[in-house]
C-alpha cells in the first residue's frame, strides 16, 4: 500500500526558511518522479516542484523558482523541500505525491501522477509575522 508522510512544517516569519520531508513506503521511490504540492485555504492544490526518477532532474513552478530546492535520498526513501525566502503566499498545507511535470512554453508545471489518490496528511506551513 502506497504511503507518503510529510513533516517539517511550522510557523515562520516572512523571509525565513523551512525544510520539509516526505517519507514514502509501499513502492520503490527511485522508480517514480515525486512532487511537492500545496493547498492554500480556499484554493485548489497546486504543484510547486518535482524531482525525476533516477535522473534526479528537478522542476519548479515559477512561483517558487530560485527560492525552493527539491532533493531526494533514495536510500532513505525520503524527499525534501528546502524553502527559503518564504512569503505569506507560500502559506498552505504541503503534500508530496507521485508527479508528472510538464512544460508550457518556458514554464514548468507539476500535476499529480495519473490515477494517484492516496494523499498523505500533509504538513502545515504558515508564513506570518
Amino acid at each position: 500500500q502506497v504511503q507518503l508522510v510529510e513533516s517539517g512544517g511550522g510557523l515562520v516569519q516572512p523571509g525565513g526558511s523551512l525544510i520539509l520531508s516526505c517519507v514514502v513506503s509501499g513502492f520503490t521511490s527511485d522508480d517514480y518522479t515525486i512532487g511537492w504540492f500545496r493547498q492554500a485555504p480556499g484554493k485548489d492544490r497546486e504543484g510547486v516542484s518535482a524531482i525525476g526518477a533516477r535522473t534526479g532532474s528537478t522542476y519548479y513552478a515559477d512561483s517558487v523558482k530560485g527560492r525552493f530546492t527539491i532533493s531526494r535520498d533514495n536510500a532513505k526513501n525520503t524527499f525534501y523541500l528546502q524553502m527559503n525566502s518564504l512569503k505569506a503566499e507560500d502559506t498552505g498545507v504541503y503534500y508530496c505525491a507521485p508527479a508528472r511535470p510538464y512544460r508550457i512554453r518556458s514554464s514548468w508545471h507539476v500535476s499529480a501522477a495519473d490515477g494517484f489518490g492516496s494523499w498523505g496528511p500533509g504538513t502545515q506551513v504558515t508564513v506570518s509575522s
